[in-house]
C-alpha cells in the first residue's frame, strides 16, 4: 500500500443525517415527496446527481441548479461554527498522513471539504481533496477514487480507501483499491457491499492499528 484516500462524510465528518434533515426539508418546502429509499439512493452522488434526483425523482419544484444552491448553502451555515467532525478522525488523518500520502475522495461540495480542512488544520497534510462534482461520475461510480489516485500519483491498486456507505464502498472496490469499512451507524452498508470490504473497522480510530501505525 503507497497511499490512502479518505471519504469525508460518515467517515470523518458525522454529517450524514444533517444532508437528510437539510434535503428533506427542502424538498418538503418545494411541493415534493420523500420517498423510504431516497436517503441511501442519494449517499454517494455528486451534487448534480443528487440534486436532479430531488426534482425528477422526489418531485421538489425547483431546477436541479437552484435546489443545489438551497441545500449546499443550508448545509454551509449547519457548518459556519465549524463541522461536525467525528472523534478522533483528524488525529487519525494525521497519523496516518505522517506515514502515507493522504487524499479525501468526496461526494461533498468543495467548500464543504475546505470547511474541514480548515476547522482541523489538515490543508497541508492532504495531499489530494476531491470532490465528486469534479469528475464524471459520483459513487458507486470509481471516478472519483481513480481521479484521486491519479493525482497522488500512485496507482489505484496501491491505494486505501477508508469508506462508511453501500455506494461508497462500490466505488472504492470497483476502483481496484483495498477497502477499509467504517459502517455508519445511522445508515448502514447492505450487506453485499460490506462484505466486499477487504477489512471492516468498528472505529476510525482502529485505522491507524490495523494499517500497523502507533496509535492515534
Amino acid at each position: 500500500m503507497d497511499a490512502v484516500v479518505f471519504d469525508l462524510d460518515g467517515v470523518l465528518v458525522d454529517s450524514e443525517q444533517t444532508w437528510d434533515e437539510v434535503r428533506r426539508a427542502v424538498v418538503a418546502e418545494h411541493g415534493g415527496s420523500w420517498r423510504p429509499e431516497a436517503t441511501r439512493a442519494q449517499q454517494g452522488m455528486s451534487t448534480p446527481e443528487w440534486a436532479r434526483y430531488l426534482v425528477e425523482e422526489l418531485g421538489a419544484r425547483l431546477t436541479p441548479e437552484r435546489i443545489a444552491e438551497v441545500v449546499v448553502d443550508r448545509m454551509a451555515e449547519r457548518y459556519s461554527g465549524g463541522p461536525p467532525v467525528l472523534p478522533g478522525a483528524a488525529e487519525v488523518v494525521r497519523a496516518v498522513g505522517e506515514r502515507y500520502p493522504v487524499a479525501i475522495a468526496s461526494s461533498s461540495p468543495p467548500v464543504l471539504i475546505k470547511a474541514f480542512l480548515d476547522a482541523t488544520g489538515l490543508t497541508g497534510l492532504v495531499r489530494v481533496a476531491l470532490s465528486s462534482e469534479q469528475v464524471a461520475a459520483g459513487k458507486p461510480a470509481p471516478d472519483v477514487y481513480l481521479e484521486a489516485a491519479g493525482r497522488l500519483g500512485v496507482p489505484a491498486t496501491a491505494c486505501a480507501a477508508v469508506e462508511d456507505s453501500t455506494n461508497g464502498l462500490r466505488s472504492a472496490k470497483a476502483a481496484g483499491m483495498t477497502v477499509y469499512a467504517v459502517p455508519n451507524p445511522h445508515f448502514p452498508p447492505d450487506p453485499s457491499a460490506l462484505a466486499e470490504a477487504d477489512t471492516v473497522l468498528t472505529h476510525i480510530r482502529d485505522l491507524p492499528t490495523t494499517l500497523g501505525i502507533p496509535s492515534a
